[in-house]
């Protein structure tokens, strides 16, 4: 959720992930072990933080970090995560987010650097197939039993090849369709988690097809963690995804509890879930119960045409409620983001392959900022057939603009940041990003992103709402944030 390469930039990070690795092997010194790197790096994130840094904001980072932190150990104890698991995490993600002073990842990104001035993005999320066994309300993919586009196997690789040899990274987010049900060229994606055996996946799954072969392999490879939605319990899961499906993903995570494979709890939050969200049982259930290691929030994003497409979405106030559940959720030690509501981990936003953050390709090609930005300007099929690379996109008007806008509002001087409690360009700041980031030749992904872009409705009903969104947010980020930095 957020760039660690930044907080960690004067770390030594061979201390660092000596002290995790031996946390898993000796029981008895762990808790030492532990709390000597979360003394470390509280030292690093808020006591030495930069002149520019928030304090209150570093707070908020850390107070992330150790629940994380904690939240795993304490299911790896349980014997929920299994010793192999939890050492290729350890091992991969450090090298991931320790990766400023590591020399072998700084010597790939370096011809990036020479060639463009800048630090290529941290990760890349793909959608490899549109294809879904759910066809649930709302869903920002369109995704259906009937949809049948694929990306083929050799456009994947190359795309993930890039990653990991051009922008030395070895982090990706799989999302869908349902990617256990890519399969092309012989291939399926525990294939591509296998070929990539340096790189830690996630994976967002509905969570009905984490059969035991699935599971199995999942713990043999160790690279890759499932993130399984759910839409609160079961009357609201089974409500939006389908009867039964509740029932369905507690069996598959009573599976992977049996291999040691971790699992992340997906929330889309909307206006008819948004009572048990803010309800103490939600998480109980998830992170006690069930054993989910961390959980996403994502409001659902409106995409379309009058003011129907509102409906669904949490209001302002609704969204408030919900910030503040985080923070509450956060003290209790439950490592939970909320991909608006905790802007402050991330500095902002993370879209437009900004260094530290990310952007999307999905199942077509369509190379877009963010999963929740559905327009492009360059497809990777072309720039392949033209000679060119996925980084050529990240030079686009489109990409540039929305990283000036980043700039300014906030990732530059984050002392002076405009308001991180409303940190996406498309949902909070729709104004601007239609009319200063947005092309006007740009093409929406789908029929409902090309009728938003063009509604009178759709612009005013999304002004409207961040008109009020900031009315309630920046006395609170002012009083709260900027007051106390």
């Amino acid at each position: 959720m957020f760039n660690l390469n930044k907080i960690t930039s004067s770390l030594q990070q061979n201390v660092y992930l000596f002290l995790l690795e031996k946390a898993i092997e000796n029981k008895t010194t762990r808790k030492m072990l532990l709390d000597k790197f979360k003394h470390k790096a509280y030292q690093h994130m808020v006591e030495e933080r930069k002149d520019n840094e928030l304090k209150s904001v570093q707070l908020k980072k850390y107070a992330w970090v150790e629940s994380a932190l904690t939240h795993l150990f304490h299911n790896y104890e349980k014997g929920i995560i299994s010793p192999q698991v939890i050492k290729k995490i350890i091992k991969i993600l450090g090298q991931n987010f320790f990766s400023n002073n590591l020399p072998e990842i700084q010597k790939i990104r370096k011809p990036f650097r020479e060639k463009y001035k800048t630090d290529p993005p941290h990760f890349i999320v793909v959608s490899p197939t549109q294809i879904c066994n759910l066809k649930c309300k709302g869903c920002y993919a369109a995704s259906s039993p009937e949809s049948g586009i694929t990306m083929p196997f050799d456009i994947l690789d190359r795309i993930l090849k890039e990653n990991h040899d051009v922008f030395g990274s070895r982090f990706v987010t799989v999302s869908g369709g349902e990617p256990l049900l890519y399969k092309s060229q012989g291939k399926t994606i525990l294939d591509v988690f296998e070929k990539y055996s340096d790189t830690y996946f996630i994976f967002y799954t509905n969570g009905t097809l984490l059969t035991e072969e699935v599971a199995e392999r999942l713990a043999k490879l160790g690279n890759a963690s499932p993130q399984i939605s759910a839409e609160g319990l079961e009357k609201e899961t089974d409500e939006r995804r389908g009867k039964g499906v509740f029932q369905r993903i507690l069996k598959s995570m009573e599976r992977l509890r049996r291999f040691g494979v971790p699992f992340v709890i997906s929330v889309t939050s909307t206006q008819k879930n948004i009572d048990i969200l803010l309800s103490d049982e939600f998480y109980e259930f998830w992170f006690e119960k069930q054993g989910a290691s961390y959980m996403w929030q994502f409001q659902l994003m409106p995409i379309g045409r009058g003011k129907e497409v509102f409906d669904l979405m949490p209001t302002p106030q609704q969204r408030l409620k919900l910030y503040r559940k985080w923070e509450e959720v956060l003290k209790k030690g439950y490592p939970l983001a909320d991909f608006w509501n905790s802007g402050v981990l991330s500095s902002g936003c993370i879209a437009y392959g900004r260094p530290g953050g990310y952007l999307y390709i999905d199942w077509s090609g369509n190379i877009m900022p963010c999963v929740f930005i559905p327009y492009y300007v360059d497809n990777v099929y072309e720039l392949y057939k033209n000679g060119k690379t996925i980084s050529d996109a990240l030079f686009s008007e489109f990409f540039k603009k929305g990283r000036e806008w980043q700039k300014k509002y906030g990732l530059a001087h984050p002392k002076e940041a405009e308001n991180w409690l409303m940190p996406c360009s498309i949902r909070d700041n729709y104004e601007y990003f239609h009319n200063k980031i947005l092309p006007q030749k740009a093409k929406g992904e789908d029929e409902f992103a090309k009728a938003a872009k063009d509604s009178k409705e759709y612009f005013e009903g999304l002004v409207e709402y961040d008109e009020e969104l900031k009315k309630i947010t920046q006395p609170i980020w002012e009083r709260e944030y900027r007051e106390r930095g």
